[in-house]
């Protein structure tokens, strides 16, 4: 009690002396808060269309925002859009746009902006990854196939903060899909006056908590809280800088010398280390996400579905996940994740079969196909560089050695690798990832579909492509086995893509980092986030 007494008067004293100095020196309680992000790799684009990355996605929920947004547990939460109505049939959403959303250059979000924006998408030119997550819509797939034209796509702005968009057939992921940075608004004003440099510091202007202060490649992105953002007095964060940190190694140290408050991944090799140093600041969960390799399907000798299933049965999974990932993953033979309800995943008859039986039957169609130490098959995995990712694909290479399979291996950064694929380039094999967008499985399975932005397998198969359509209308317990049909075509028999590991999370976060919650999304905005 007498200590607050001498403290009250103090205060008293000191305030009356505040109140005569300037305003630079402020009580440090009002100093900047800067939280520093590791973010795996620098982006390919700060165009929300032409992002497809986890990192990207990172940086995108950032700066902008969708009709519907993430809150700090991944839920589905109002975005742009205050509120809904759902017609009768499912097919017709009209969307209500707050009155205070504001562009970062101070100008309203209107129903005009999703419009141009969504055009954009899917328009041809703007070759968007993401054009097929828009394919619920009437006539998006022929405005992206070149057969219609933009403004003839299922979305129209009623008034300015109407927004009315009409799918082909109920979708009941729709909500959720609109927090995905392919439906983020650009502005058109914006677009326009700056062509593709629209997206550099100082011409980009986003809806979202932040917005791009600067950009040094391969060094470090800064965020800057911005003052439109609707409620922007819940973001207590002002200044974020995100850290390409694909060096895992070289994060761990950074983390622990104080430099970075937060990053994505660590050497799963030393987990144990990391928890007995860093105690609870390790975070390790499940999460949708599959870790796989892709044969380039329309190229010789990887066009021959057998010979990919010979080599996902040399493939030691449960090896993979305990010793090169240290119990951190699980073995995955199908392509979607387990943990979405009603769904039930396919994989190849062999993933109940003991290794050794698997690499017997491997081995005799090997010789069928006339491999074997006297004719040996040479392979290369190209893999995005990580410790991890090398680790895997050193393993993998010993794996297929004893059956005559030369294997070399190429690893490039995150932006050239992902890069290549994107642009269809050549390659034999390659290590790729899928985590969900939205807690569903066409979302991992429109990855195989005929032509869409992320098959980068080159995968087409009529009744596979045909399986998804017919789900795409389906009512809901008949949608879920259609999709699952399709699965045991495309990933169980085809291998469209290889399913490796399950993924788990794997986080360094700070004790002083506030807001941060474990989601099977691993997706943690900033505007949720505090630092103590």
């Amino acid at each position: 009690m007498t200590s607050h007494h001498k403290f009250s008067l103090r205060s008293l004293l000191l305030g009356s002396a505040l109140a005569l100095l300037p305003v630079a020196f402020a009580p440090a309680a009002l100093a900047e808060t800067v939280l520093d992000r590791g973010n795996v790799d620098d982006p390919e684009s700060m165009d929300p269309h032409r992002t497809s990355t986890m990192a990207e996605g990172n940086l995108m929920r950032d700066l902008f925002l969708g009709l519907t947004a993430h809150d700090a547990a991944a839920r589905t939460i109002p975005g742009a859009a205050e509120s809904w109505e759902v017609s009768e049939d499912g097919k017709t959403y009209t969307f209500h746009l707050r009155a205070d959303g504001r562009w970062s250059d101070g100008s309203p979000v209107t129903a005009e902006d999703f419009v141009y924006s969504w055009r954009r998408v899917v328009t041809p030119e703007t070759a968007a990854e993401y054009a097929y997550m828009l394919a619920p819509l009437v006539n998006a797939e022929d405005i992206t196939a070149g057969k219609k034209k933009p403004e003839e796509l299922g979305i129209s702005a009623k008034d300015k903060l109407t927004l009315v968009v009409t799918l082909n057939a109920a979708t009941p992921y729709f909500l959720d899909m609109l927090s995905h940075q392919s439906t983020y608004p650009v502005k058109r004003e914006n677009v326009e006056a700056f062509g593709t440099d629209f997206t550099k510091p100082g011409n980009l202007v986003s809806n979202g908590a932040y917005k791009l202060a600067g950009f040094v490649p391969n060094d470090h992105i800064t965020l800057e809280k911005n003052p439109e953002f609707y409620d922007a007095a819940n973001v207590a964060i002002d200044k974020v800088n995100y850290y390409p940190t694909a060096d895992n190694a070289a994060a761990v140290k950074r983390f622990e010398a104080g430099e970075l408050d937060v990053n994505r991944d660590f050497p799963t090799e030393q987990t144990a280390d990391l928890k007995a140093k860093f105690g609870d600041e390790v975070r390790v969960g499940p999460i949708l996400g599959t870790y796989y390799y892709g044969f380039k399907t329309d190229k010789a000798p990887w066009d021959n579905p057998r010979l990919r299933q010979a080599i996902s049965m040399l493939i030691d999974r449960d090896f993979l996940a305990k010793k090169v990932w240290q119990d951190t993953m699980l073995p995955a033979y199908s392509f979607v994740p387990p943990g979405i309800e009603g769904y039930t995943a396919r994989a190849p008859e062999y993933a109940e079969k003991a290794q050794i039986d698997r690499e017997d039957e491997a081995e005799k169609i090997l010789t069928e196909l006339g491999y074997g130490p006297s004719a040996p098959l040479k392979m290369e995995i190209r893999f995005n560089t990580s410790d991890n990712n090398s680790n895997t694909a050193v393993a993998i290479q010993e794996m297929l050695r004893p059956f005559g399979i030369e294997v070399s291996l190429v690893n490039a950064d995150t932006k050239s690798h992902y890069g290549l694929l994107e642009a269809k380039g050549n390659y034999d094999v390659a290590r790729a990832a899928w985590y969900a967008d939205y807690v569903d499985p066409e979302n991992f399975l429109a990855l195989c579909k005929t032509g869409t932005g992320n098959n980068y397998t080159q995968y087409s198969n009529a009744d596979y492509d045909g399986l998804l359509s017919k789900a795409a209308a389906a009512e809901p317990a008949e949608r879920l086995k259609l999709l699952s049909d399709a699965e045991e075509i495309g990933v169980a028999r085809d291998l469209c893509v290889m399913p490796l590991m399950y993924y788990s999370y794997h986080n360094l976060v700070s004790a002083k980092v506030g807001g941060w919650q474990e989601n099977v999304m691993d997706i943690h905005p900033s505007r949720f986030l505090t630092l103590k």
